[in-house]
C-alpha cells in the first residue's frame, strides 16, 4: 500500500491507532511515522465525542502518512454502538474528503462501494473487510468468500481470522499467494503472529505493527518489524526458521538469529511459532520453505518421534532442541545443542575462577562433584547426560517422580521426590542446575530450592534466561556462589543451531554481537 494510494510491490507497515481524542490521534500518527510506519489505520470508533466533519478534516489535514479510515461497529468487533446510518455517513464523508483508504465491512459494502465510486471521484481506495470471529475457514470456503468480496468492486479486500491453531495460517498464506486481487489477510492472537511477519513471503503488501508502548496482543511492534525482522527484506525465496514452543512470548531467538542471518548474507527469517499439536504442525508445514526449527518447552522430548533421523547425542539424551530439514530429501534431522552448551558454560565459569589447574587438563571441573538437577524435561535431560559425561554424581528432582527416576536410571544417578527439595542439604561444593521454568518472566519471584542452602553450592546454573539474571541467580550470588546465567547457555546452543541451520561455521562472535545489540 503505497504513499500514492495504491498497493506497493514491497511490504508496507501499518500502525493501528486507537486514541480517544483527535489531538492524540495526530500525535500518534507522527509517532508511527517516526517508528517506521508507511500508513496508519485510524479507528474512529475509539474517538470520544466524535464530530464527523470537523474531526475528519482535522485528521486528514494533519496526517503525515496515508491513512486508512475505519469506523468499526460492535457487530464486527469494534466499539461503535450508535445509529448505523450515522456511521455510514461518516465513512461516506471520509471518501468525499479524499481519505487515502476507507474500510467498509462486507455486510454493508455491496450497495455502498459502487455508489461511492460513481458519485465521488476522489481517488480514495475502498477496502472491503471481513472479520471471521472463528477459526480460519478451509481454502474452498475462503475462495468463495473472496469471490463475494470481489463482486463489491472493492479496490482491496481484507480477511481477518481468529486462529485456534497455528496450522490454520497456512490457509491464509495460500490465499495471499494465489489471490488475483490486492489482498490483506492475517490472523489475530499469539498463534497468528507469524501471519503478519511472513505475509511478505507470500505476496502480502501490508503488515500491521503496534506503536512502542501501546502493545496490542498478538501484534508485533513496529520496532521489531523494522529492526528484528526487517520485513522489507523478506521475499518468496526467504527460508523460514522458528521456535516451536508453548508459550513463545519469552523467546529472544528472533533478536539473535535474524540480525545474524543478515550479517552473513543468508536469506532467512526466524519467527516464534506457538504450537499446540506437533503432529499436525509438521504435517502442515512440510514444504522446503520451512527449513529448520528450534524446539523449546514443553516439546524437546516429544519432538524426537517426529524426526526422520536423530543425531546420536540427541538420541542418547532422548531430547532434541534443533531440527533441520535436509535439502536433498526434505527429511527432518534432530540434534541437541543444549548439552554441550550448558556443560561448557559451567566448566568455563569454574575455569575463570581458577578451579582447573590447566586449560589443557582433560579432567572436568565437574568430575566427582554432586550435581543437583531440578527438572527432568528436555533441558534437564541434556544437562544430566552432559554432567554424566563429565563424571559428576547426579541427583534429580522433578514434579513427576517417575520421570525423574527414568532419567536417573539413564545417567546412573539418584532420583528424589520434588517435595524433598525444600529440605535437601547439598554437599559442600555441589553444583545446582535449574532446568524448570521456575523464575521465568512473568513469575520471576520463584526459586526452586531453599534460600538457606544456596551458600553451600559452589556454582548455581539457571537455564531460564528471561530475565537475564533470575532471582535464583541473584540470591545465589549474594550467598557467594559462582553463577551461570541461562543467557550463556542460550548463546552457546544458538551458535550450534545457527551452524546447523545455515551450514556455516565460525559465527560465534557475530551471534554474541547480535545479543549485545539487542
Amino acid at each position: 500500500m503505497g504513499r500514492a494510494g495504491a498497493l506497493s510491490s514491497s511490504p508496507m507497515l501499518c500502525a493501528p491507532l486507537m486514541a480517544q481524542s483527535v489531538e492524540q490521534m495526530i500525535t500518534d500518527m507522527h509517532r508511527a511515522k517516526t517508528q517506521g510506519a508507511d500508513v496508519v489505520e485510524v479507528r474512529l470508533d475509539y474517538l470520544k465525542n466524535f464530530q464527523p466533519r470537523q474531526d475528519l478534516e482535522t485528521i486528514l489535514r494533519n496526517k503525515p502518512l496515508p491513512v486508512v479510515i475505519v469506523y468499526r461497529p460492535k457487530w464486527e468487533g469494534g466499539l461503535y454502538e450508535g445509529d448505523e446510518h450515522r456511521r455510514l455517513e461518516a465513512l461516506r464523508l471520509a471518501h468525499e474528503l479524499g481519505a487515502d483508504y476507507i474500510d467498509f465491512e462486507l455486510k454493508v459494502a455491496s450497495d455502498l462501494v459502487g455508489e461511492l465510486k460513481k458519485t465521488h471521484q476522489t481517488g480514495s481506495k475502498v477496502i472491503v473487510s471481513c472479520y471471521l470471529n472463528r477459526p480460519t475457514p478451509s481454502k474452498e470456503e475462503l475462495s468463495r468468500l473472496v469471490g463475494i468480496m470481489q463482486a463489491t468492486e472493492a479496490d482491496i479486500i481484507k480477511v481477518v481470522s481468529c486462529a485456534d491453531n497455528i496450522t490454520e495460517l497456512e490457509t491464509l498464506f495460500h490465499l495471499l499467494l494465489h489471490c488475483q486481487v490486492p489482498i490483506i489477510a492475517y490472523s489475530v492472537g499469539e498463534r497468528g503472529i507469524i501471519s503478519q511477519i511472513l505475509a511478505p513471503k507470500f505476496g502480502g503488501s501490508l503488515v500491521y505493527g503496534s506503536l512502542e508502548g501501546s502493545s496490542i496482543p498478538g501484534l508485533p511492534t513496529l520496532d521489531s518489524l523494522t529492526e528484528a525482522y526487517k520485513v522489507e527484506s523478506i521475499n518468496s525465496e526467504t527460508k523460514v526458521f522458528g521456535l516451536i514452543s508453548k508459550p513463545v512470548g519469552h523467546s529472544k531467538g528472533p533478536i539473535l538469529h535474524n540480525p545474524t542471518f543478515r550479517r552473513v548474507n543468508y536469506n532467512g527469517i526466524y519467527v516464534p511459532m506457538f504450537v499446540d499439536d506437533l503432529k499436525e504442525f509438521f504435517s502442515v508445514y512440510s514444504s522446503p520453505d520451512y527449513a529448520g526449527f528450534s524446539v523449546g518447552f514443553p516439546y524437546k522430548e516429544a519432538v524426537v518421534k517426529f524426526c526422520d533421523e536423530v543425531h546420536p547425542l540427541a538420541k542418547s539424551i532422548g531430547a532434541a532442541n534443533t531440527i533441520v530439514r535436509r535439502p536433498s530429501d526434505g527429511k527432518l534431522i534432530g540434534y541437541n545443542t543444549d548439552c554441550e552448551a550448558s556443560i561448557t558454560a559451567m566448566e568455563d565459569a569454574l575455569k575463570e575462577q581458577g578451579y582447573i589447574n590447566s586449560k589443557a587438563s582433560p579432567i572436568s571441573a565437574l568430575t566427582g562433584r554432586q550435581f543437583v538437577l531440578v527438572g527432568a524435561g528436555g533441558a534437564g535431560r541434556a544437562l544430566a547426560f552432559g554432567a554424566k559425561s563429565r563424571g559428576a554424581r547426579i541427583i534429580i528432582f522433578d514434579v513427576d517422580f517417575e520421570r525423574a527416576k527414568s532419567l536417573a536410571h539413564g545417567v546412573s544417578g539418584e532420583a528424589q521426590p520434588f517435595e524433598n527439595l525444600v529440605h535437601f542439604q547439598p554437599e559442600d561444593g555441589a553444583i545446582l542446575a535449574n532446568a524448570t521454568p521456575l523464575g521465568m518472566h512473568p513469575n520471576t519471584d520463584r526459586i526452586p530450592v531453599a534460600e538457606a542452602t544456596l551458600g553451600i553450592y559452589h556454582l548455581v546454573f539457571d537455564a531460564v534466561y528471561t530475565p537475564r539474571k533470575t532471582r535464583l541467580l541473584k540470591e545465589a550470588e549474594a550467598a557467594g556462589a559462582i553463577i551461570v546465567s541461562g543467557v550463556e547457555m542460550f548463546l552457546r546452543q544458538a551458535i550450534g543451531q545457527f551452524n546447523l541451520f545455515t551450514g556455516r561455521e565460525g559465527i560465534s562472535s557475530t551471534l554474541r554481537t547480535s545479543w549485545k545489540l539487542a
